[in-house]
């Protein structure tokens, strides 16, 4: 059955452009609404307009119209009720991996303070080191790679080490995360650091939100949307903390084995958390190709799709090919350059005034290696790191396969 763009990007739910469809459908039966409506149960021949909004709302992706309504519903009341908030909720940190919603919660209605901790985890070194010396290589990292200024970069960082370090069994603190690995990787950060369970430790996580077709992260839902989450948030544990410590050891380690081993089974204290080990995993080399899997996508809709401009490459691999979304325009750029400078690239660059305006075409030895014909580690790619894991040429890499099985090549 097709599904219908009835929702905004934002979350909410348009009750009269619903109905105003429901009523077209009824007025204007034909075959293919006739089989739709036959495959849900409703065999006809005469059909009322229960029967057509049932259809929109499956077609919007809920199971029934009163589903459809009742979360209707729900968002107008967190909205029409702002005191969805507990008492002593202006003591609360809200703790988020950027800052994309703070805005959004004032207008809610949300006091408290807002902490942003927004270091892409997912790329570069990251590895097991003593606080100062880890702090300096990530933000060697970020400066290099986003040519921001040492000072601009250093400020960013003495802010979340600050806020870190406050942290203590007197907090009281709500983290607000989606599924991807960019997320859940802030999640286990802060969560291994708390030197002890806080006195309020909540955490609100969604990796979908009824309505949206294509959910993509907390930041593009509505104010009365963030309301709505609010009271489905939960109390954490001793439980997460421990798994946290032992996630974040084992994502910074060298060896990616007891990573890879926490990536293949489901964890009731953190129940996001899997899919995220698991799909970051699988930017490890390839054990067919030498690829990483946002490589690899990327590759494929160059293949399918034939010379695109950079952005419009991005645009696709967001909208229809990531599992689980968590790259920013930047970030992919930067994960496209090793691709491109180098002697033997896969990716050949046009001109253009922006990186996404320049267009992409694979190279023949792009072909090759996304054809399984050649590998992408024997071509002498730049060093790069996932987690604590180095790949470095003249070393055996640790490789992944698709069942999320690592060796050393």
């Amino acid at each position: 059955m097709p599904a219908i763009h009835v929702s905004r990007p934002d979350g909410l739910i348009d009750l009269h452009t619903l109905r105003k469809r429901a009523k077209r459908l009824l007025k204007a039966l034909n075959e293919d609404t006739r089989a739709q409506l036959h495959a849900l149960g409703l065999p006809g021949p005469d059909y009322r307009l229960a029967d057509t909004q049932w259809l929109v709302a499956r077609q919007a992706g809920f199971a029934s119209w009163p589903r459809l309504k009742a979360h209707a519903d729900a968002l107008a009341f967190a909205a029409r009720h702002p005191g969805f908030a507990t008492e002593g909720q202006a003591q609360v940190q809200h703790w988020r991996c950027g800052n994309d919603i703070e805005h959004c919660l004032r207008i809610a209605g949300f006091t408290g303070t807002f902490h942003m901790f927004d270091d892409p985890m997912v790329m570069g070194p990251v590895p097991a080191l003593p606080e100062d010396e880890y702090w300096r290589v990530r933000g060697d990292y970020v400066r290099k790679v986003f040519n921001l200024a040492p000072r601009d970069v250093e400020q960013r960082q003495a802010r979340q080490r600050d806020a870190l370090a406050q942290l203590n069994a007197h907090s009281e603190l709500v983290l607000w995360c989606e599924a991807d690995a960019y997320d859940q990787l802030f999640l286990i950060r802060v969560l291994a650091s708390l030197p002890c369970l806080p006195r309020r430790l909540a955490l609100i996580e969604a990796d979908r939100v009824p309505g949206v077709e294509r959910f993509i992260g907390i930041g593009q839902l509505a104010p009365d949307v963030l309301a709505w989450l609010w009271p489905q948030r939960r109390a954490l544990g001793e439980d997460a903390l421990a798994l946290a410590r032992q996630a974040w050891a084992a994502y910074t380690a060298p060896d990616p084995r007891h990573w890879a081993e926490l990536a293949s089974r489901p964890h009731a204290a953190l129940p996001l958390l899997q899919g995220a080990l698991a799909r970051q995993l699988q930017e490890l080399p390839g054990a067919d190709d030498g690829l990483s899997l946002t490589e690899r996508l990327t590759l494929r809709i160059l293949a399918r799709m034939g010379e695109q401009p950079a952005g419009r490459v991005f645009a696709e691999l967001m909208a229809s090919e990531e599992p689980l979304p968590y790259l920013g325009d930047m970030m992919f750029n930067v994960l496209l350059r090793p691709l491109i400078d180098t002697s033997r690239p896969l990716l050949r660059e046009g001109e253009g005034d922006s990186w996404q305006q320049r267009a992409l075409h694979l190279t023949a030895l792009g072909e090759q290696v996304l054809a399984g014909q050649a590998n992408w580690l024997d071509q002498g790619p730049a060093e790069r790191w996932v987690g604590g894991v180095r790949i470095a040429p003249g070393q055996a890499p640790w490789v992944v396969n698709q069942a999320g099985q690592v060796r050393q090549r």
